[in-house]
């Protein structure tokens, strides 16, 4: 992608614009020269089999990685210098492949400790919004409970609601549906259009489930650490379902 070009989409009406990124574990290069977009109240999905990189890309778009080169623009806001914090209270959440919650603290302080991400901080006296139970109604039965005590289904849910406390306009989830039964992936299908519907939030998603991907609008597949295809996910053909996602 040209400066130009970059320049041009960023103007566009886009949460998150990534360009000519290129990441390297030592001199192991892992991500090369990739480009991807993300518009305001969209669900983007990202794919391929284990191993091609798309976990990198989530951690350097978090900052929890460096990249050699490339720029990441959230909001029109240069942020490949910001450190993870700093994204985070930009209004970025996060939710990692393994759910990372708490298991030694309660659904309840799990909960709160999303406040920090807010621009602002946690200021201590704030109560979780009825909203979240809405979304998730499991979470609200189950407060006391501590964290590890939660089925995977549960913890998962859990770990989506921590993201949204602090009220982020992008949400990236990495594989929130690995490991869990087929019931409970429909719930957070649903929850996360909701989620978009009611807020306008975007979505960034590297998920294996095909009837998840398919509720995104657009995807992207990696191979080798870059960006080989992309499109409308009404126009995933089966030949690019059998190449990126099948087992």
């Amino acid at each position: 992608m040209t400066q130009a070009e970059f320049q041009q989409q960023t103007a566009t009406n886009l949460m998150l614009q990534v360009a000519n990124l290129n990441v390297y574990y030592g001199e192991s290069h892992i991500l090369r020269n990739v480009d991807l977009s993300i518009p305001q109240g969209q669900m983007v999905c990202l794919i391929g089999r284990n191993g091609v990189g798309k976990t990198t890309l989530l951690k350097t778009i978090m900052g929890l990685l460096k990249s050699r080169t490339g720029e990441i623009v959230f909001k029109d806001k240069p942020i490949s210098k910001l450190t993870p914090d700093k994204r985070a209270r930009l209004g970025i959440g996060y939710v990692p492949q393994g759910r990372e919650i708490i298991p030694r603290v309660s659904v309840q302080d799990n909960l709160l400790l999303g406040l920090e991400a807010q621009p602002k901080g946690r200021k201590g006296n704030e109560l979780i919004p009825d909203e979240i139970f809405e979304l998730f109604p499991v979470l609200k039965t189950m407060l006391t409970r501590m964290g590890g005590d939660l089925s995977g289904g549960q913890q998962q849910q859990l770990a989506i609601a921590r993201a949204l406390m602090g009220k982020p306009q992008l949400l990236v989830l990495d594989e929130p549906t690995e490991g869990i039964q087929p019931s409970i992936i429909l719930e957070i299908e649903s929850a996360v259009k909701r989620i978009i519907a009611a807020t306008g939030i975007s979505v960034l998603l590297v998920e294996q489930h095909l009837h998840f991907v398919r509720q995104a609008d657009k995807y992207y597949a990696m191979q080798k650490g870059g960006i080989v295809a992309s499109g409308s996910t009404e126009e995933l053909s089966q030949e690019i379902i059998q190449q990126f996602l099948a087992v």
